[in-house]
């Protein structure tokens, strides 16, 4: 009850806050209420909903990939063979945005797909990173005791790695993808040709419709928090073991 009190006194406040920032001064810091009721309107009517179904597409294919992607190198990783491979696949994530576009648009030039490799490779330099950290933090005991029960080096992979730390791996995927929604919007705005949220703020942002502006950020917020708590949701769900 008293965390509850707490945050509607939060809420109560920012908007609050707002309303002072909107009405006062000549240059306004935000826009009204009333304006992004307009913009929410606005949007509505020009496929607000179809825009929103692009972007979730694109998010769901472009983390699935990657995801498939990054956990091959992150297996792979305790095999000597394969783990300077892994290892060299995490240094790209200091690569700069800009420049890894700038590349893809040349070998690529379908809108869609363009938007997919961008993220997918982006994504799976981070996502290899943190699956090889879940994979460095297993305790040598669980090795060792998957050895003590004549299990074989596949054997020890599947149980130990895989099946042992799937919870884990969910999380991660859950944390990337806000780093998959975040830049979604960013791509989009790229390259403009497919759609999406991000195409709806570049055009928002050219006119200077701040009151659109404001109600794609809150769409995207919101879309963020629900798609960040059904992951965190179904981990719980699936896996019990993991709440403790």
């Amino acid at each position: 009850m008293q965390r509850t009190i707490i945050l509607v006194s939060w809420v109560v406040l920012l908007f609050a806050i707002w309303f002072i920032a909107a009405s006062t001064g000549t240059k306004n810091l935000f826009p009204t209420p009333s304006q992004v009721l307009t913009g929410f309107s606005e949007l509505y009517n020009e496929g607000l909903v179809v825009h929103i179904f692009q972007s979730l597409k694109l998010c769901f294919l472009s983390i699935f990939s990657a995801t498939i992607i990054a956990l091959l190198f992150a297996y792979s990783w305790p095999i000597p063979l394969m783990k300077p491979v892994a290892e060299f696949v995490t240094k790209f994530r200091f690569l700069p945005f800009t420049g890894l576009s700038f590349y893809i648009t040349l070998m690529v030039h379908d809108a869609r797909n363009m938007q997919v490799w961008i993220l997918v490779i982006f994504l799976t330099t981070f996502l290899t990173t943190s699956l090889i950290a879940v994979i460095k933090d297993i305790p040598q005991e669980e090795f060792d005791h998957a050895k003590t029960l004549k299990c074989s080096r596949f054997e020890v992979l599947w149980q130990v790695i895989v099946l042992g730390r799937i919870d884990y791996v969910i999380d991660v995927i859950r944390q990337n993808l806000a780093i998959t929604w975040m830049m979604l919007v960013t791509v989009e705005s790229i390259v403009v040709a497919s759609g999406g949220l991000g195409f709806l703020i570049k055009n928002s942002d050219k006119f200077m419709n701040h009151g659109r502006i404001i109600a794609l950020q809150i769409i995207i917020l919101l879309i963020g928090l629900g798609l960040d708590w059904f992951i965190n949701f179904l981990r719980k769900s699936v896996f019990r073991y993991s709440k403790i």
